[in-house]
């Protein structure tokens, strides 16, 4: 359609010359050639108007027959029933480590089965989804087909929207648009005792204080944190603020277990800060949990020079809260999977280059499949979910592993395995693993390889001495004056530097970005090979607020669009 446009405008264009020419009375010649004009600006501006957001279906739900009402009660009695089943193994600690310690494979059946019978109920119960079943020709939902055409009461069970108890939460908006997303108070009863339990069994602590330092607005995973530490911690909600925690943890004190919750490059910003002022780490004992983006190896290896440990979790505002979460086991399998070769050909396969963040995940509660893309997907199963989560595709490409099917593989090797055993320590659990390798569109593609931002981060604080300068890096693709495209490596400093240093900075970043890449990527180790220039890996480095940085978010965008030279 825009490409009729210059046309159709030279055509009344055209018409109005001619009916100027034409020998008719001034003011007939002067009304049609305005009307031909205002008509040419009116297809103008509808043409190239942005579209209208699409409205969101409302639909009722249909009638049912007798024989669906038998069925939906006969759903409705084995979901709850299961769902109240998990939900005690989660009244206590105790109980719930008990069960992720004793994880089957025959549980497998039943959590698949209870996600079968979750989507059967769902399409008899759930107007939009019910809706979505009978006429649209896809097996799996996400934003676009199920989320923007359906309004949020359609995906209530029953069409019925709970007001009383229920939380909007806001996602990031890092798909291009941001979401509201709607929580129930029995679902957020049991996001708490869950994440609870989790905590309790990985970090166990005399005293324990915990500092909830994610963002506290509509994106309500930090608030949401904050109240679920307080079934075991007491808790400080200071958000992102370093002064703040800095003031807490020296008016408190060290005689507490602290557990700081924040975004992976937060937590940097927390360990530099207080190194700059000649902290005390040795006299206090902190752990890390983070969440929303991935943690590489490089900067946990950085953090654990101070902290105790750190962990990390997986969620998705459009599912569910701590979907799955890095144990002992999962941090030590990971690193092993960067030296191991044997290993990762038969967990990964021969050609995969990338390092996942590896998970482990209870099914009972969160069912995970992936598709023939590789593309993950979940189904929520406890009735207790406001807006049920149905086959629900976030858009990040993964692996799911069995625990017993890792474990016979360690155990072909038994230096190996006692290795793994000794990591695990006393949390043994037994559940699948989830093997989580990102979005599938988050990379750069340069010489024949694609560059990761995972990887990237790894050649950036490895081995480098200059790593606390760093506040934040994205990677941007530049097109130099001979029209060839490079990678660029933008940093953004925590504090000015002078140029000496600026250029030491740049220089040890490219380097260690250079080194890395080689090391983990068979392809751009080959472009090297091949051609030197290969290595024309730029770094730009800009003072604190300066760069092509969001500065207006706290999470950080990885990828920006760039065609400076």
């Amino acid at each position: 359609m825009m490409s009729l446009i210059p046309t159709l405008n030279s055509l009344i264009a055209e018409a109005v010359t001619n009916v100027r020419s034409v020998d008719l009375p001034a003011q007939t010649a002067y009304t049609v050639s305005n009307s031909l004009s205002s008509y040419r600006d009116k297809v103008n501006r509808e043409v190239t108007a942005p579209a209208k957001a699409p409205v969101a279906q409302s639909p009722a739900l249909d009638p049912r027959t007798p024989l669906e009402h038998l069925t939906v009660l006969a759903l409705r009695v084995f979901c709850v029933a299961l769902t109240y089943g998990y939900r005690v193994s989660a009244i206590h600690p105790a109980i719930w480590r008990r069960l992720v310690r004793r994880y089957r494979p025959w549980l497998d059946r039943v959590a698949r089965t209870h996600a079968r019978a979750t989507r059967r109920l769902a399409a008899l119960t759930v107007p939009a989804y019910r809706h979505f079943v009978k006429h649209c020709n896809e097996n799996e939902t996400n934003k676009r087909n199920y989320v923007v055409a359906y309004d949020e009461t359609s995906r209530c069970r029953d069409g019925r929207l709970e007001l009383v108890g229920t939380m909007v939460d806001e996602s990031s908006g890092s798909s291009g648009r941001p979401f509201n997303w709607i929580r129930g108070r029995r679902e957020l009863a049991s996001i708490y005792r869950n994440a609870a339990c989790y905590t309790s069994l990985v970090f166990p602590a005399r005293r324990p204080f915990a500092i909830n330092a994610f963002s506290m607005g509509a994106w309500a995973t930090g608030t949401n944190t904050g109240i679920a530490m307080t079934r075991l911690a007491m808790v400080k909600n200071t958000g992102p603020d370093l002064d703040k925690i800095v003031d807490t943890l020296r008016h408190f004190g060290p005689d507490f277990d602290y557990l700081v919750t924040a975004y992976p490059p937060f937590l940097k910003h927390l360990r530099d800060r207080l190194d700059a002022e000649r902290f005390d780490w040795s006299a206090y004992k902190i752990h890390g949990v983070v969440g929303g983006e991935a943690l590489t190896e490089a900067l946990r290896d950085y953090l654990t020079e101070r902290f105790v440990s750190v962990r990390s979790c997986f969620g998705a505002s459009d599912l569910t809260i701590g979907m799955g979460a890095e144990t002992g086991f999962t941090v030590w399998l990971r690193k092993q999977l960067m030296t191991d070769q044997r290993l990762r050909a038969e967990l990964l396969g021969d050609d995969e280059q990338r390092l996942p963040m590896i998970f482990q995940y209870n099914p009972l509660d969160t069912y995970l499949e992936v598709n023939d893309r590789n593309e993950l997907l979940c189904t929520v199963t406890s009735t207790h979910v406001l807006q049920p989560k149905l086959r629900y595709n976030v858009g990040d490409e993964a692996a799911l592993l069995s625990y017993a099917e890792v474990v016979r593989i360690l155990k072909k090797e038994p230096k190996r395995w006692a290795e793994a055993k000794k990591a695990t320590g006393s949390e043994r659990m037994t559940l699948p693993l989830l093997l989580l390798f990102g979005r599938a569109d988050s990379t750069i593609s340069y010489m024949g390889a694609n560059i990761y931002p995972q990887d990237v981060e790894y050649g950036l604080y490895d081995a480098n001495p200059l790593a606390d300068h760093i506040n934040r890096f994205c990677l941007s693709l530049v097109e130099t004056t001979d029209h060839e495209s490079r990678p660029v490596v933008n940093i953004e400093l925590r504090e000015p530097l002078g140029q000496q240093q600026r250029d030491q900075l740049s220089e040890t970043c490219r380097a260690g970005v250079i080194r890395h890449l080689a090391k983990v990527s068979r392809d751009f180790a080959q472009s090297l090979a091949e051609d030197p220039s290969s290595a024309d890996v730029r770094v730009r480095v800009f003072p604190p607020g300066g760069g092509p940085f969001d500065h207006t978010k706290l999470k950080n965008t990885y990828l920006v669009r760039d065609t400076t030279s």
